[in-house]
């Protein structure tokens, strides 16, 4: 199945940058995001607890608008809106879920659990999940500790490892740091996708 008259329209309003157009398209594909996350945890026998659903939505909805919508710009409309994004959303969910894995296998296990619930991640920014201009926004919101955190994390690619030692900080803060930066990032700039707590599409919220 091609792509659809109404989802040609809705990337080309998102692309456009116009009003509405992001949380539309975030209330249409929210629920096919998510199912895949349970779809892709289950065949992965990886339990997931509510927050990480979330977070990983929260995830792929980041990358899909990162580098302003450089992974809808590549869709060439060959198949439906839907697939592509399915696809999308399991390679992301993916390669999560064997980093989550593999941060869990080389820690310590009195270390498996940090400040926040979360698994420390591996060295280095992989994935890129926020634009350069995003990052730079939500560093001016941020205190101090975390702003160099994220700034050394994001900005100049370093390892958990390097950030620890340049800055004087325990190595598993860093991972919830930055996993409350992402939050705020969420929270805080415009173009980035309202992350809801559930499947079904919302009234868009109130400025």
């Amino acid at each position: 199945m091609a792509l659809t008259a109404v989802d040609r329209a809705l990337l080309q309003r998102c692309l456009a940058h116009q009003p509405g157009a992001w949380n539309d398209f975030v209330d249409r594909y929210l629920g096919l995001i998510y199912h895949v996350i349970h779809h892709t945890a289950h065949h992965r026998s990886a339990p997931l607890r509510p927050e990480d659903v979330e977070d990983l939505a929260a995830e792929v909805l980041l990358q899909i608008v990162a580098n302003d919508y450089a992974v809808i710009r590549q869709f060439r409309g060959h198949s439906s809106l839907a697939s592509y994004l399915t696809v999308i959303a399991r390679r992301i969910c993916v390669h999560e879920l064997a980093r989550r894995q593999a941060a869990r296998e080389v820690q310590p296990k009195g270390d498996q659990r940090v400040a926040g619930g979360e698994p420390e991640e591996p060295p280095k920014a992989q994935l890129g999940l926020e634009s350069l201009e995003e990052v730079q926004r939500l560093l001016s919101k941020l205190p101090s500790r975390e702003r160099n955190i994220v700034r050394l994390y994001y900005l100049e690619g370093r390892s958990y490892e390097e950030i620890s030692t340049e800055l004087n900080v325990p190595v598993n803060s860093i991972g919830p740091i930055l996993s409350r930066a992402r939050r705020q990032l969420r929270k805080d700039v415009k173009s980035p996708p309202p992350v809801h707590r559930d499947i079904q599409p919302k009234a868009k919220e109130s400025p």
